[in-house]
C-alpha cells in the first residue's frame, strides 16, 4: 500500500485476484479522486486505459482552474506510476 498525500491510501491489493490492469487502474483513480474532491473541490475521473495511456477527465473545480495540469501529472500521473511504472503516460480529455 502506497500512502498518497495527506495520508491517504491507495489499495489496489483488496481487488479480486483476477482484476485486471483496467479495473486496478479505477480504483486508483478512485482514490486519487477521493483526495481531490475532499481537498479542493473538483474530481477526477478515468475514461480510459489503453496502450499504456491513462485518459483521465478533470471535474469539479478542476474544470478550467489554471493548476489543472500540476493535478494532472504531478497527483494523477505521479501517483499512477507509483503503481504503474510502466504507463507511457496521463492525458486529459474533455
Amino acid at each position: 500500500m502506497t500512502t498518497l498525500y495527506a495520508g491517504a491510501k491507495a489499495d489496489v491489493n483488496n481487488l479480486p485476484n483476477k482484476a485486471t490492469d483496467e479495473e486496478k487502474m479505477r480504483a486508483l483513480v478512485d482514490a486519487i479522486s477521493s483526495y481531490v474532491e475532499y481537498y479542493h473541490g473538483g474530481a477526477v475521473e478515468m475514461v480510459g486505459f489503453e496502450n499504456d495511456i491513462l485518459q483521465v477527465r478533470l471535474l469539479g473545480a478542476c474544470e478550467g482552474c489554471e493548476l489543472a495540469p500540476v493535478t494532472l501529472h504531478g497527483w494523477v500521473e505521479g501517483t499512477v506510476r507509483q503503481f504503474f511504472p510502466d504507463i507511457d503516460h496521463v492525458e486529459a480529455v474533455e
